[in-house]
């Protein structure tokens, strides 16, 4: 059951790293492993809106696609991922983004997972644990690429 937890401090508000972060469709621009994202279907309900989305993920020659269900919730400046289906036995992801005193944020970022077969485990797992220890700071070089004055 791998598991990984940061929490990054940012010099983005909360509201330009949630709209980045929810910004599925471009994660194949800049995502590792990330090779395509497809929106199944968008609905939005009391401010808040829930994607579905199926996401391939490569390394080498294993290409692997799953389909997550994805809350977002602007108020609250959260983000839950939760797992259908694919390769995993379970995947559960979260962001939360949290303002500082300074005007930025603190970046929260929490996933846990485990894949079905451990034969995929073992061939994925140590590049997913490596991928997902650089999503965090994927999202803050395009944050900075995107958010900073040149």
């Amino acid at each position: 059951m791998p598991q990984f937890e940061t929490h990054r401090p940012v010099p983005h508000t909360p509201e330009q790293m949630f709209d980045l972060v929810a910004d599925v469709e471009r994660y194949p621009e800049f995502l590792p492993l990330c090779e395509a994202l497809a929106i199944r279907s968008r609905k939005e309900r009391d401010g808040k809106i829930l994607l579905v989305a199926d996401m391939t993920v490569g390394y080498k020659a294993i290409r692997e696609t799953f389909t997550t269900q994805v809350l977002l919730n602007r108020a609250e400046h959260v983000i839950e991922v939760k797992y259908i289906d694919g390769p995993f036995k379970y995947l559960d992801n979260r962001w939360h983004f949290a303002e500082t005193p300074s005007g930025g944020c603190t970046v929260d970022f929490f996933i846990d997972y485990e894949f079905k077969s451990r034969i995929l485990g073992a061939l994925m797992g140590s590049m997913f644990d490596r991928a997902f220890r650089m999503f965090t700071e994927a999202f803050e070089t395009r944050a900075n690429r995107i958010y900073t004055p040149v």
